[in-house]
């Protein structure tokens, strides 16, 4: 009996490996590989196109991935909802252009040990502006 059931086994591997060559495996290319890096400006609140600003101030108290153009530049906006105290601030990491998308890395930073806090709730977000793009953004957050 339990050499049947190994036989068995032994036969579902093979064909198992049978089948999977026959489909070709083959490595294939994430879409977020890195083609080039992209150069880019922070943008400050009273630099936004008014329209921009409207539509952050409506939807920045929840997590924020967005991305606005204009006739020249693309701006993407990036914030992590409200949080209990002021002291945070948002990192980027890293902005490039994969093989079918921009690729925005970035990170929510706390405040620092034994910083002086104000106990109100803030809303941090970052406004990045860079030339006009058709590419969608993929945001790492």
């Amino acid at each position: 009996m339990i050499r049947k059931i190994k036989r068995e086994l032994l036969s579902i591997a093979l064909l198992m490996i049978c089948v999977l060559t026959l489909c070709g495996c083959s490595v294939i290319k994430k879409d977020s590989d890195k083609v080039s890096g992209l150069e880019y400006t922070v943008v400050e609140n009273e630099d936004l196109p008014l329209e921009l600003k409207k539509l952050i101030e409506s939807k920045k108290e929840n997590t924020i991935r967005l991305t606005y153009a204009t006739k020249d530049y693309t701006y993407i906006v990036a914030g992590y909802g409200t949080q209990p105290t002021s002291g945070y601030s948002i990192r980027v990491n890293d902005i490039y252009i994969g093989t079918n998308a921009i690729y925005v890395d970035v990170d929510l930073l706390g405040p620092e040990s034994g910083e002086q806090v104000t106990e109100l709730p803030t809303t941090p977000y970052i406004v990045l502006k860079i030339e006009k793009r058709e590419e969608s953004v993929v945001f790492n957050m």
